[in-house]
């Protein structure tokens, strides 16, 4: 039987954020960096992979490493990061992986003959004289590159652009010849970041980092980061060349400008940095994006939803939800592990990760450990919010919870919504289920489940119980 899908799509012990996903022979691929739990930086470890047959996108399996860090000749100590990478197929059939080392200005090319690796280092792009993109006089640094081949070229995206920093302008093409490492066309500016948006129709969702190319029939869509950081954003283009028309926003990873469950000013995750793409699988198009975990940036997990096209193009934004690969809602009935939240929040609206102020994903254990994740430092007013459910018959809640905690756990099925249950728990050093009686109406249905009384708790699951 086809497993369900959920947000994050791998295991709640792995953290592969900045996902570029593609579908190459009837499985689905994501290639990302690959930060550490309770990381100190960015994208600590090797690059590794993970792939699901695209009819059944809750069966992920791990690949493996596909890509040391230590491979790349300026990085045999290992002592430099292997930042947001990016995969396309060459004129000859092979995959080849851009990446850019977090200490240099380059871009870095290794060949595989399969999507999954093992990768090889190949060369550095670089100018016909042999010069390196980004050590030429008025390059810009090289960051976060995005790749793109058709017509035997390819089309290479790459940029970062802080607020205040005139010295660079923003995301840049640079088109590569038939061997993917020679500069066929030097770089040319396609989306403006912040210092330079006035007047372009970018301004407010200027360019910052996180460059992406699709195409779709015959329209390219530049998906980026803007320079708020928490929210991808996407432009469009009739040539991968540009000109490139600002679109709107496609997802931000604290729900920013969604109003259909609650305001639209109104965060109801804990986000930041953001960094994904588009793609289609059997049919369908989703947008992958990373969230923010153990109240830091450097934790990061991959979650993705569906989006939708109209008939001019434009996506409209996604919202957070639990469900996101799935097609559709979970079913209401049974456990399910409280790191599914989509939302987490307290009285207290913040947009940006707050540390040891907010509840937190979390998992017992060092990296690596295949620990389930749960939900930590939960304090008075600290809500947790689980969308979709197909629900029908619930009469039953169960939660499993721990820590010095005397209070109570609310359960509404909308953010601001009127109490349904509560739940009384108590001190405890052990996880200890409690239960209390629960109508839900049937159909499409939220869970919030908040926290009211003195204490700190954890939470680590909650179970739905369906009678006549």
């Amino acid at each position: 039987m086809k497993k369900c899908a959920f947000n994050p799509y791998l295991p709640s012990w792995e953290y592969i954020p900045d996902a570029e996903p593609y579908v190459f022979d009837g499985r689905v691929y994501v290639y990302g960096s690959h930060d550490y739990y309770n990381g100190h930086v960015f994208c600590l470890g090797d690059y590794v992979c993970w792939s699901a047959p695209e009819d059944d996108l809750g069966n992920w399996r791990y690949e493996g490493v596909i890509y040391p860090k230590t491979e790349d000749p300026l990085n045999r100590d290992g002592k430099m990061c292997l930042y947001a990478p990016d995969i396309t197929v060459g004129p000859n059939g092979k995959y080849y992986l851009y990446y850019v080392l977090d200490h240099v200005s380059v871009v870095s090319v290794a060949v595989s003959d399969t999507p999954a690796g093992r990768y090889r280092f190949l060369g550095y792009v670089h100018y016909p004289d042999g010069t390196r993109l980004g050590e030429r006089a008025g390059d810009e640094p090289q960051f976060d590159p995005g790749v793109l081949t058709e017509n035997g070229l390819t089309y290479l995206y790459t940029g970062f652009c802080g607020r205040g920093d005139r010295s660079r302008t923003g995301a840049m093409v640079t088109v590569l010849e038939p061997d993917m490492l020679t500069i066929k066309e030097p770089p040319a500016l396609v989306v403006p970041g912040s210092e330079y948006s006035a007047g372009t129709g970018f301004e407010g969702h200027a360019f910052f980092e996180a460059s992406s190319i699709r195409k779709r029939g015959d329209t390219y869509y530049f998906v980026y980061s803007s320079e708020v950081m928490h929210e991808l954003c996407y432009a469009t283009s009739d040539s991968p060349l540009g000109k490139f028309r600002y679109g709107g926003v496609l997802v931000s990873n604290c729900d920013l400008h969604i109003d259909s469950y609650k305001p639209a000013d109104l965060p109801m995750a804990y986000g930041a940095n953001n960094h994904g793409s588009i793609v289609e699988i059997a049919g369908k198009w989703y947008i992958f994006y990373h969230r923010h975990t153990n109240g830091t940036w450097y934790s990061r997990q991959g979650c993705a939803e569906e989006i939708c096209f109209a008939a001019d193009g434009s996506i409209p934004q996604a919202e957070l939800t639990s469900c996101g690969l799935n097609g559709g809602s979970l079913p209401g009935k049974g456990e399910y592990p409280a790191y599914l939240a989509c939302s987490l929040f307290t009285k207290e609206p913040s947009v940006y990760v707050g540390g040891d102020r907010f509840p937190k994903i979390m998992q017992d254990g060092r990296d690596g450990d295949e620990e389930n994740g749960y939900i930590a430092n939960i304090t008075d007013s600290a809500s947790a919010g689980f969308k979709y459910f197909d629900c029908r018959s619930v009469r039953k809640i169960t939660v499993s919870a721990r820590g010095y905690a005397n209070g109570a756990f609310e359960i509404r099925n909308r953010w601001d919504g009127e109490v349904l249950a509560r739940i009384p728990v108590q001190y405890s050093n052990v996880w200890e289920d409690y239960s209390a009686e629960l109508s839900l109406p049937d159909g499409k249905q939220a869970i919030y489940i908040t926290y009211r009384g003195p204490g700190n708790a954890s939470l680590r699951s909650f179970t739905l119980h369906c009678g006549d």
